[in-house]
């Protein structure tokens, strides 16, 4: 696999990182491990107030900080700054771990966590991470800055009258169609001196009968010619009476030609928004090869449920991505316990139960059309309140999520496991059916129990959604 940072040395210098740590061995290892895996170090700080004047002196592309620092700012409190005023994704680096300092670390946003002590493997998996995503999200910024530029540049004919139709105002566009100015047009009847017509059959359309509406398939007769447009009629009321209308008149060709534009960039996303899903979910089964495939499982199943269930396309397609993405978070978890071998303690496995809240944090900065990130913090979610991380129940728990933790559940006992066998399907389903409408959403549950005892369902045979 090609490191961001190996792919991007093509066209420019390795990665800077800047180091803020005050524990000057720890600093130094760090140092010597970041040059090993092929980073350049922009500098290094040992506390919060040298960290802030050192990133206006170097501009790093990332930042490791670990979170307990001398000085009078910790490290979160620093991160909160560096967040104010720049766009540089931090990776925090602690041996803590409880709630609270996880909690406060959350309001910074950070790109990542690692736990002291940790391995090469996982600092470069880590960073990789943090500048993929970073980048990710700055062409998607880059891409919303350019689809709003194209709609501010779509200049529409606006036109407003008195509640008696006569016309008060236009805009400069609507000068432009109407090859005619405010002065000449001020204080005319507006259905006398904007001509529209029904496109089909070619009849005059009485605008001020019309309330609050939009006419999509209507012609303006201009000194320009017959040109398609579509009118937005709005009311400006004062104290429940009409005391005017706003007509807004869009020029239909250009219209056209401007979502043809908009259809191309929107593809560019999609295929964009795919690439980034594919890697966010390679990224984490390489932390966890015992369980390579499981993500893309799950949503095989959480999607035939759905479908079962007669979810929309959009809803199945929302878990789809959902599913594909629900184990992200394990990409926090030391490599050491994903593939212990035997079963973990009650440390440990307080340790992996933050993985689904690692992957809203990985998520929630990424603009996707569904609750994704919301999906998959939910995902160990149970009806009566007995799932993690929050103690959600009922429909408190998105629809979503309640049929992915089913999905999750029988794949995950169907499946090997480093401290056991595979458990097989037939105890898989007794589990969900024990806890259904319990720890499980019935109806979830019983499309699951069709699909595999009447459809036959089996991961084997399993076909693309």
């Amino acid at each position: 696999m090609i490191s961001y940072n190996e792919k991007n040395a093509k066209n420019k210098l390795p990665s800077r990182i800047m180091v803020v740590e005050d524990e000057a061995i720890v600093s130094l290892d760090i140092q010597g491990r970041l040059k090993s895996l092929g980073y350049d170090v922009a500098g290094i700080a040992t506390s919060g107030e040298q960290a802030l004047k050192l990133i206006e002196e170097t501009s790093p592309d990332l930042i490791l900080m670990d979170i307990m620092l001398e000085g009078d700012m910790d490290g979160i409190d620093t991160a909160a700054k560096i967040k104010k005023y720049h766009s540089i994704p931090i990776i925090y680096l602690t041996a803590y771990a409880d709630n609270d300092t996880l909690k406060r670390a959350k309001i910074t946003e950070p790109f990542g966590y690692i736990i002291k002590p940790f391995e090469d493997r996982e600092l470069n998996l880590t960073i990789e991470m943090a500048l993929y995503k970073h980048h990710a999200e700055s062409t998607l910024n880059d891409n919303r800055r350019w689809l709003k530029t194209t709609f501010d540049s779509i200049d529409d004919a606006v036109i407003t009258t008195d509640h008696r139709g006569r016309i008060k105002s236009m805009n400069k566009a609507a000068c432009l169609l109407m090859e005619s100015d405010i002065d000449n047009m001020f204080g005319r009847d507006f259905q006398e001196a904007v001509d529209i017509f029904e496109s089909a059959t070619m009849e005059s359309i009485k605008i001020f009968s019309q309330n609050d509406s939009v006419l999509g398939d209507v012609v303006l007769k201009s000194p320009q010619g017959t040109i398609p447009v579509s009118v937005n009629i709005s009311g400006i009321s004062e104290k429940n009476d009409v005391v005017g209308k706003v007509v807004v008149l869009r020029d239909i060709s250009e219209l056209k030609k401007s979502e043809d534009a908009l259809k191309k960039s929107l593809s560019q996303l999609r295929r964009t928004f795919d690439e980034t899903v594919v890697s966010l979910t390679a990224m984490s089964e390489k932390r966890d090869p015992y369980t390579s495939g499981h993500q893309q499982r799950v949503a095989e199943l959480a999607c035939r449920i759905a479908v079962k269930m007669r979810l929309s396309a959009e809803e199945i397609n929302c878990i789809r991505i959902a599913g594909i993405l629900h184990d992200v978070g394990k990409i926090s978890i030391p490599a050491e316990i994903l593939s212990k071998p035997t079963r973990l303690t009650n440390l440990e496995m307080n340790l992996m139960k933050t993985h689904s809240e690692a992957g809203y944090e990985i998520l929630k900065g990424i603009s996707f059309p569904w609750p994704v990130a919301d999906i998959v913090i939910q995902h160990h979610e149970r009806i009566d309140g007995t799932g993690y991380p929050n103690g959600l129940s009922g429909d408190n728990i998105l629809r979503e999520a309640r049929i992915i933790a089913v999905a999750d559940v029988v794949e995950a006992m169907s499946s090997h496991r480093p401290y056991r066998a595979a458990l097989g399907l037939p105890r898989a389903m007794a589990e969900i059916a024990r806890g259904r409408g319990t720890a499980y959403d019935p109806e979830a549950v019983d499309a699951c129990t069709q699909l595999i005892e009447e459809d036959n369902f089996s991961f084997e045979t399993r076909t693309e959604i």
